[in-house]
């Protein structure tokens, strides 16, 4: 994975990890985690492993990390909506903090997520969409220096359905066009453009996965 985000501990650089595995796929729905596994996969010892588990079981992501394991965690149809409405609300807060913070080389890095994302829909690769997704994301709203903020979204994130969402045809395209609108706003430093943009993302994902949606 690429070291976008700034991270400050090793526990928090394999959270990180997870969460991008849970949304993109790599780490299924209701699949075990072997901490054994994510160690070697990392290169790191069991003990930031243990302790990012922990991290995420509280965030969400994952059900039970006692001695019988840590399973990924499924998503709630009902609750998703009120996620939605959650999301919009504080994913603006902090996008709103974030424009006129994001850097020249944070800018340069989202140029360089939103690169990866159209090649990457171009290929049909849906698994790297949804990755880099979560990394253009985390950029974002990490340059709000929100972290509480940060945190309760992240919670919203582990029981949104990313990956079903992404699943839906031409979508990767969708969600290609609406970074670029986003990353365009970045750019002009324009805040209405930028929360225009961010909420009809979160929005239409949601509005496109609910019309389809059966159970």
């Amino acid at each position: 994975m690429d070291d976008v985000v700034k991270h400050q501990t090793k526990e928090e650089y394999v959270a990180d990890f997870l969460r991008e595995g849970i949304i993109s796929g790599q780490f299924p729905r209701g699949s075990k985690l072997k901490q054994a596994q994510i160690a070697e996969m990392i290169g790191t010892s069991i003990t930031p492993v243990r302790e990012a588990i922990k991290l995420l079981e509280a965030e969400g992501f994952i059900l039970g990390s006692s001695h019988r394991g840590a399973t990924v965690a499924p998503f709630d149809i009902n609750a998703t909506e009120e996620i939605t409405d959650l999301r919009v609300t504080l994913e603006c807060k902090l996008g709103l903090k974030a424009v006129n913070r994001l850097s020249k080389k944070d800018i340069d890095e989202l140029r360089s997520l939103q690169d990866q994302i159209e090649a990457a829909a171009a290929r049909g690769d849906r698994d790297a969409v949804r990755s880099i997704n979560y990394r253009f994301h985390e950029l974002i709203y990490q340059a709000a220096d929100l972290p509480q903020t940060l945190r309760f979204v992240r919670t919203l994130w582990a029981r949104y359905p990313f990956d079903l969402i992404n699943k839906l045809d031409n979508r990767i395209d969708r969600a290609s066009q609406e970074h670029r609108e986003m990353l365009s706003a970045l750019i002009a430093r324009d805040e209405a453009a930028f929360l225009q943009a961010l909420r009809s993302h979160i929005r239409s994902a949601w509005d496109e996965f609910k019309s389809s949606y059966t159970e």
